[in-house]
């Protein structure tokens, strides 16, 4: 793998009740609605579990995502090809916290902090609506 090992763990405040940050993480039709990459591949399930894996492209370079932990208040992917490692997403009521370690050419802390503060941009706009 080319790239140098990184690794960061953020935690922000988010006005947001916990159920509401698990449903943005865990289901898919709402995590492809913050990601800062975009769209996430066709054929995912409606909320992820154990076991599942998929790829998304950040550019050129694909990160392959295996779900290793997904629960109601957690989620932990093992990537490879672009980052070979992993992170971690802890959350509770009014707070998400965020860990990303690996091997990579990608600004993992970069990547990090843009993702956290669409997450929470999200939420916000999420229930000025609802």
């Amino acid at each position: 793998m080319l790239g140098s090992f990184q690794k960061s763990q953020l935690r922000i405040e988010i006005d947001a009740p916990q159920q509401l940050i698990s449903e943005s993480l865990l289901h898919p039709t709402q995590l492809g609605k913050w990601l800062p990459t975009g769209s996430l591949p066709s054929g995912m399930p409606e909320q992820l579990s154990s076991g599942f894996e998929f790829t998304t492209r950040i550019g050129f370079v694909s990160i392959h995502h295996q779900v290793d932990v997904a629960t109601p208040n957690s989620l932990r992917l093992l990537l490879s090809q672009g980052i070979d490692g992993f992170h971690e997403w802890y959350w509770g009521e009014g707070w998400v916290q965020s860990r990303l370690e690996g091997i990579s050419i990608l600004p993992i802390s970069l990547g990090q902090t843009v993702s956290l503060l669409s997450l929470r941009q999200y939420l916000k706009s999420k229930q000025s609506v609802g």
